[in-house]
């Protein structure tokens, strides 16, 4: 078995839709990022990177490559997924949390864990959390949002 740790943040801004575990939140702004820039989808993906020993998700998804721009991250989750197959593991686990002080999030957890399933990993291996960051730092003053996933793989 092999354990992996993922984080990704990004800034809020106006013009972009708010997609988070492939699921379109609605709300005023969405996630500055080069592809949909879906925290959650990232966090997971560096984890699964980082429990296969690959280095991070930049290594694999250039913020500088054309052919990334604007990607949906439930396909770059599917990549990723097909990369952890083709070195022998699936996933076991996997524990998330968003932190965002708004938009409310927890009424969209169930519609995440189908979206990210669709990508490969049954949805009763998913686990998402959403929290707040009670007022304190970037995300509190509502500036962005980040989420943090531990994935659990086992050799098969």
């Amino acid at each position: 078995m092999r354990i992996g740790f993922g984080y990704d943040s990004h800034r809020l801004v106006k013009g972009r839709r708010l997609i988070i575990g492939g699921v379109k939140v609605p709300f005023e702004k969405g996630l500055a990022g080069h592809s949909d820039a879906d925290v959650l989808c990232h966090a997971i993906i560096d984890a699964i990177i980082g429990a296969l020993g690959l280095g991070d998700i930049g290594k694999h998804f250039s913020d500088t490559s054309a052919e990334w721009k604007d990607a949906s991250s439930i396909n770059l989750l599917r990549d990723i997924l097909k990369l952890s197959r083709e070195n022998g593991f699936e996933i076991l686990w996997i524990d998330s949390t968003v932190i965002a002080e708004m938009p409310r999030l927890a009424p969209h957890i169930e519609s995440m864990k189908e979206e990210i399933s669709k990508a490969g990993i049954s949805s009763g291996l998913i686990n998402i959390k959403a929290k707040t960051n009670e007022g304190m730092g970037f995300i509190g003053r509502g500036k962005g949002i980040a989420a943090y996933a531990v994935c659990l793989l086992k050799s098969v």
